[in-house]
């Protein structure tokens, strides 16, 4: 955001001090009398006889009247030249001297008393081809008092005693580093993209509920410091380089400079290995009409910039440069009119700028790594995958564009060519972060959890870019409590930490930010007490009718698919899914179905679901958290067994009672026990949390 100075009127608002206004005047008249004296030892002034008066030009243009010869001063002039002109010259740097004084007390008067807006002037100066400014201003740099190079506005507050020296007199004189060159570097968009195909990091919603009441990592996070003394102490993850990225996407792998070098060297070797060699040799023959359209680009003036190179594209159509150009501007026009059609004409532009044979490594690279990153922003992960085995083919030797495709199987949940790819990556680069901590997280999905640890501690320590993902710590935790390794704790609490975690506790990865955080609520406290009641009186129709599907045995209740279970069995029958009725489930309990519907809180939850779960003896559930805090957890108590059902979240157990509706947030950690003798049947129902408002749930995305 740019800061704009405004100096006020050239009166000020209230009257300036007398003492300051004498002190002025009084340095003016000072260096008035020095101008005098100057003038009179260079050069023979200009005299005119008035009335038996000598009338003498002073510097300002003001005759002052002196008499006639019979005055000392008077008779010493005679004396030194008679009046005929014949006294001493001096160097024109003399009157040089004398000038430049004056413009820089001119300079002060007109500050302190704001005549003029001396930047606006400046600013006006600057835009001339050739800027006499800058000219100038050399001759002044001894008056240079914030080592700005030049004159200006905040050295004459400096001299007048307004404002402080910005730095020590000794520092003055450094010379102002060299500004870089304004290169071409394709824009960073950075998302992190879910394994699952969706945007991790999704963009706040424009409201958002204020609570500054529950404060998720106090009384919960302490509980996991018990036995901290005994627990395997996990290495603090180096903080990844801010330093931009060429693209889109964290998966590249970029070494930081060494941190003993000044800070101006650091900023030189930078612009020396970001600046990308975009322009071939024809390129270089028009370089003056692709700078004046790029330029209409970086402004914002899009439609201008489309226009200028299209022509270029027209008048020189084997120039890569003009290609890439437009394919820039049409993805800009895409993000800012939010046209997928757009984006295609850019990802083909990219592409024709890529199969140009003259186009340099630099452009070739950048423009297939945009391409492959818009097919990915819309959903075409195919192509990006086609994309990235092209560039793999071109550049063999970049680690990063081998890990970039590993990643492109696995939105495509194409784990087993993702494991092959990472895997290979290991076998030229066995400490490589990106690849262990991704290949670690292949191997926890396929339940091979001991294996998963070393590869997701490894890949987290590295640091590296692409590592310092929410996911991996959430992983690597969870791998640890299957194994029975409370050094889990300590990782959810690096995660925390590192801002991945709401706390130790809550570990949820989908989030709005500022909505009340608490293991266990009640019907008031939701705000859903019409929900609850209809819930508790209807108790039996709604066992009754589950039941009866559970007696049709038509395979209506299906196994838990997402990995929780340690042992057991536990059976789902799904009505509603991400806010929409599943199929024809409603068919078999329309009662059931009937109630619900008056409540959209629950049918139109989005990031919910509302079904049957039964449970049979002897199941375990791992301790594990639900991906949102933008829902709350309804449990129905239907066939319960008087002992050996229980339900724990974070540090507080409970058992389910018939009729009865228990409510927690599922983002908390939570952990199931079925230990008695015959099945327990559950009714869950996810509703909104009560603190979303109607414009967040309507622009939440589904999960």
């Amino acid at each position: 955001m740019q800061h704009y100075r405004h100096y006020g009127t050239s009166c000020p608002p209230e009257p300036c001090p007398a003492p300051v206004e004498e002190e002025v005047y009084a340095e003016e008249e000072v260096y008035g009398e020095e101008a005098e004296s100057l003038i009179q030892e260079e050069a023979e002034p200009m005299v005119k006889q008035t009335d038996g008066k000598t009338a003498v030009e002073s510097k300002n243009g003001k005759r002052s009247e002196r008499g006639g010869g019979g005055g000392e001063g008077g008779g010493e002039e005679e004396e030194g030249g008679g009046g005929g002109g014949t006294g001493t010259k001096y160097s024109m740097f003399t009157w040089f001297v004398v000038l430049a004084l004056l413009g820089v007390w001119s300079s002060v008067a007109v500050v302190y008393f704001e005549v003029v807006d001396y930047d606006s002037v400046i600013a006006r100066a600057k835009e001339f081809p050739m800027n006499l400014s800058d000219v100038l201003q050399g001759k002044l740099t001894a008056y240079d008092t914030d080592g700005d190079g030049d004159f200006d506005v905040e050295d004459a507050k400096v001299l007048l005693g307004l404002k402080a020296a910005d730095r020590p007199p000794e520092e003055r004189a450094a010379a102002v580093p060299p500004l870089v060159e304004d290169v071409f570097v394709p824009e960073d968009h950075t998302e992190t993209i879910d394994t699952t195909g969706v945007l991790l990091e999704e963009r706040p919603p424009e409201e958002s509920p204020e609570s500054g009441r529950y404060l998720t990592s106090s009384k919960f996070s302490q509980q996991s410091e018990v036995g901290a003394e005994n627990r395997s102490e996990p290495v603090e993850p180096q903080p990844q380089s801010d330093s931009p990225k060429e693209a889109r996407g964290d998966l590249h792998t970029h070494t930081a400079p060494p941190s003993g070098k000044p800070a101006e060297e650091k900023l030189k070797e930078k612009a020396k290995t970001k600046k990308p060699k975009l322009l071939n040799k024809f390129d270089k023959t028009i370089k003056v009409e692709i700078d004046a359209a790029e330029k209409l680009r970086k402004k914002g003036k899009l439609e201008e910039a489309l226009r200028a190179f299209e022509s270029l594209v027209e008048q020189n159509p084997q120039s890569p440069r003009a290609r890439y150009g437009r394919a820039q501007v049409e993805d800009d026009l895409a993000e800012k009119l939010r046209s997928n059609d757009m984006l295609q004409k850019a990802i083909n532009s990219y592409r024709e700028a890529a199969e140009l044979p003259d186009a340099t490594s630099d452009l070739l690279r950048a423009a297939l790594k945009r391409r492959a990153e818009r097919q990915q922003f819309l959903g075409r992960i195919r192509g990006s995958l086609a994309t990235l085995e092209k560039m793999v083919q071109i550049f063999p030797d970049d680690i990063s564009l081998r890990n970039e495709m590993g990643v492109a199987h696995l939105l495509l949940g194409d784990n087993k060519g993702a494991s092959r790819v990472f895997g290979e990556v290991l076998a030229v680069a066995p400490s490589n972060g990106f690849a262990k901590v991704h290949y670690g997280f292949i191997l926890k999905s396929e339940n091979k959890i001991a294996e998963s640890i070393p590869y997701l501690k490894d890949g987290i320590e590295s640091g590296e870019p692409g590592t310092d993902d929410g996911r991996f710590y959430f992983h690597l935790g969870d791998a640890l409590q299957r194994v029975g390794d409370e050094s889990a704790y300590r990782w959810y609490e690096l995660g925390h930490k590192r801002g991945h975690f709401a706390s130790v506790w809550q570990r949820s990865l989908y989030n709005v930010d500022g909505l009340k955080a608490q293991p266990w609520w009640t019907a008031k406290e939701t705000g859903y007490t019409d929900l609850v009641r209809t819930l508790e009186r209807n108790w039996k129709t709604i066992r009754d009718e589950a039941l009866a599907m559970m007696d049709q045995k038509t395979g209506s209740f299906v196994p838990e698919e997402e990995n929780l279970r340690e042992r057991g069995e536990w059976g789902q029958y799904t009505l509603w899914q991400q806010g929409k009725k599943v199929g024809n489930a409603c068919q078999g309990v329309p009662k059931t179905c009937s109630l619900l519907e008056k409540h959209s809180e629950a049918t139109g939850c989005r990031r919910g679901q509302i079904k049957f779960s039964v449970m049979h003896p002897g199941t375990h559930v791992w301790p594990h958290t639900g991906p949102t805090n933008c829902r709350l957890r309804m449990h129905l108590g239907l066939v319960v067994p008087k002992h050996g059902c229980k339900i724990r979240c974070t540090d507080q157990t409970r058992e389910w009672e018939e009729g009865r509706v228990l409510i927690f947030d599922d983002s908390f950690e939570h952990e199931v026990w079925q230990e008695a003798g015959s099945y327990r049947l559950i009714f869950i129902v996810d509703v909104w949390h009560p603190e979303l408002t109607g414009p967040q749930r309507h622009g939440l995305s589904a999960i």
